[in-house]
């Protein structure tokens, strides 16, 4: 799960880290209330929305008066920002956040994530920040520290200090920036964070640092025990899809193609999309129905495919252990009754009752082709996504 930076900014304050506070606003009509919250200019307007690039998108903008900020408002809310993390299909601002800005003189970045190679978190720092992070990653890896943490005891604090002066912030501000660092680990293995990141930490004229931006992202595995933020979920940023999926106990997850796909295993999920692609295809959906889905689970699973308007066919491809074939087939013959089906089906079954598997299939009055193995079933759904017409 998400946050918004306003979201972000409220946890970095509430653990003492320095961030600069702001007003959420939503409609137009709040902007006024917004500057008298915030007398004191210049500010800056900032959309709010679940992806990076939004300064070079046009989504972050400084306003030097109440006027500039009203006509930066204006811009900003309701329009369509599009960067390299929202897609070329972009995503419609609803609401901003209204801020003082800060007068800087230098940008770093620094983040918190999971190295699963080495099995603990790590800090990402480099003494370049902003908005050509990206860049930076791809062109100048080298620029970029790697800091790896305790899983049980955290960042040490010598770590921290050396973390301070290897990025060449200012040795009289060591101990704020150890605290800083360490504040940041702290929050991520709290909250069992996916990510937390800063992009621009900044240097201000008297040599502090501050978080002048803020991302926290949350692993939903452990979100449970975090229910104090659940409520903090925007759904209006995340695909109708993968909520409906979650409300039924299925991980789903949108892709850019056009091949629905239902499978059992994340693994196996996998394979079936690198399959797809192998052969020429893309495939529209990681979906997984895991090991222990009942027909009605299924059915619900076919029914997201069925609404993304993108699929052109449908690759079912299930390997019975738990999952139990005969419970598959129902479930796709019982979405077929619901869902007025006309797109090409292609089925492979393999495992567990899969005999019972295929005669419930050859009883029903539904239309598919049926695959013996992975490879078939890959050939034949691309082949038959071609076939249909746009």
């Amino acid at each position: 799960m998400k946050l918004h930076e306003y979201q972000a900014k409220e946890i970095f304050a509430k653990y003492g880290l320095p961030v600069t506070s702001g007003m959420l606003v939503k409609h137009l009509s709040e902007v006024d209330e917004a500057l008298k919250k915030f007398p004191n200019g210049p500010w800056v307007v900032k959309a709010q929305i679940h992806a990076g690039g939004r300064g070079k998108a046009g989504g972050v903008k400084l306003a030097k008066n109440e006027m500039e900020v009203s006509q930066k408002a204006t811009d900003i809310l309701g329009m369509t920002l599009i960067s390299p993390q929202t897609g070329p299909q972009g995503k419609v601002v609803k609401k901003i956040f209204i801020t003082p800005a800060v007068d800087y003189t230098k940008e770093l970045y620094v983040s918190v994530v999971l190295d699963r190679a080495h099995r603990c978190p790590v800090i990402l720092a480099s003494a370049e920040g902003g908005t050509e992070i990206e860049e930076l990653a791809a062109h100048k890896p080298e620029a970029i520290q790697k800091v790896y943490i305790d899983p049980i005891q955290g960042l040490h604090p010598y770590q921290a200090r050396q973390l301070h002066l290897s990025l060449g912030l200012p040795p009289d501000k060591i101990n704020q920036g150890a605290k800083l660092f360490q504040g940041l680990v702290k929050i991520f293995m709290d909250l069992d964070l996916s990510l937390i990141e800063v992009n621009p930490l900044v240097v201000l004229k008297d040599g502090s640092i501050h978080c002048l931006d803020a991302k926290v992202s949350f692993d939903d595995n452990g979100l449970p025990r975090h229910k104090e933020y659940i409520s903090w979920r925007d759904p209006d940023e995340e695909d109708p899809r993968e909520l409906q999926a979650a409300e039924h106990g299925l991980s789903y997850i949108s892709l850019d193609g056009n091949i629905g796909c239902l499978v059992n295993g994340a693994g196996l999920a996998m394979a079936t999309a690198d399959a797809i692609q192998h052969f020429g295809g893309s495939p529209a959906n990681f979906l997984d129905v895991g090991g222990g889905a009942t027909t009605k689970a299924v059915t619900e699973a076919f029914k997201i495919i069925l609404s993304d308007n993108r699929v052109k066919a449908i690759l079912v491809n299930i390997f019975g252990g738990i999952m139990k074939c005969d419970i598959i087939a129902q479930g796709i013959i019982d979405a077929a009754k619901q869902v007025s089906l006309s797109l090409p089906l292609v089925i492979r079954l393999e495992g567990t009752n899969v005999e019972k598997g295929k005669e419930l299939l050859s009883k029903s009055e539904l239309k598919y082709s049926f695959a013996s193995s992975m490879d078939e079933a890959a050939k034949a759904i691309v082949v038959a996504a071609q076939g249909v017409k746009s």
